[in-house]
């Protein structure tokens, strides 16, 4: 009777690492402070923004109230002075409504088709023009503010909100064409090349080949202008009138209002109303807004 001989098994590949390392403490414990030290900030609006009056100058800050009230939410959104008007910030809402909407779809339309033309379809001086758009998106706005002012003036749309999309529009076309360019460059040649053997044209290969994959970048450049334009006060307080303020506008004049009582839970509340819509944005699109940038938007 033979004996049968064991082969041992000897473990491959690597290593388990472990599960506590020196390394993941320090990053973890380094995103736990800098999450906190940004969150701080809207944990301290949230619960001055639920108190009232009372409550604010005779409590602490830092801790919630017992007998939270949205009062001062309703009077910021309804009834909250903004100047000489008392109609509260949601006329300012509709404004900043009216003037993202068109910014973005506009100035995103013609970015993109622009810097896929830059991309696939060089032209006669198309690289002085790119050269131009690069140079144009480190201009100081402050620059331009004056010349823009004679413009929609002589247009006949300054202090409306026409004027500010247009103002918009022209600012977010430099950084714009520059990323989808650089992320039309980034996708594969062949595509292009066995498009045009199939006979497709210059608008049937950007709809039908380009832009189903474009989505990152896309996303990307909403995001981007989104948040910019609707954040902006600048121009907002410049080209679009005292009755086509947007939210930004309003808030800075009700936060300084000098008329009555300082009310800290209406200023923090309408504040709060005013970053809602851009929080909200990144909450919802944060990682593909990564994606889009990991995905080309940056190269070359």
């Amino acid at each position: 009777m033979s004996s049968t001989s064991i082969t041992p098994i000897i473990p491959a590949g690597k290593k388990p690492k472990k599960l506590i390392t020196t390394e993941r403490v320090v990053v973890y414990s380094v995103l736990t402070l800098c999450a906190l030290f940004f969150l701080f900030p809207l944990y301290i609006m949230v619960i001055t923004s639920l108190k009232d009056i009372e409550a604010i100058r005779s409590g602490n800050i830092f801790v919630p109230t017992m007998h939270p009230t949205f009062t001062a939410w309703g009077k910021a959104w309804n009834s909250a002075c903004t100047g000489l008007y008392c109609e509260g910030i949601k006329v300012g809402f509709w404004n900043s409504v009216r003037i993202t909407g068109p910014s973005v779809i506009v100035s995103i339309a013609v970015a993109s088709i622009t810097g896929y033309s830059l991309a696939n379809w060089p032209f006669k001086f198309s690289e002085v023009f790119f050269t131009i758009l690069l140079v144009s998106s480190f201009i100081p706005y402050v620059v331009m503010l004056y010349p823009l002012v004679l413009i929609t003036r002589w247009l006949g749309i300054f202090s409306t909100l026409p004027a500010v999309v247009l103002v918009h529009t022209i600012f977010g076309l430099p950084i714009l064409t520059l990323l989808f360019r650089n992320y039309f460059s980034s996708l594969p040649q062949e595509l292009f090349k066995a498009a045009r053997v199939d006979g497709a044209g210059y608008w049937r290969i950007f709809f039908q080949v380009y832009a189903p994959m474009s989505v990152p970048i896309f996303t990307v450049a909403v995001i981007l202008q989104i948040t910019g334009i609707w954040n902006d006060f600048l121009f907002g307080v410049i080209y679009a009138g005292p009755t086509n303020y947007p939210m930004t506008v309003q808030l800075n004049n009700i936060v300084n209002s000098v008329q009555g009582g300082k009310e800290y839970n209406v200023d923090m509340a309408a504040t709060i109303l005013t970053g809602i819509v851009p929080l909200a944005i990144y909450f919802f699109s944060g990682k593909y807004f990564v994606r889009g940038i990991a995905a080309g938007a940056v190269k070359g």
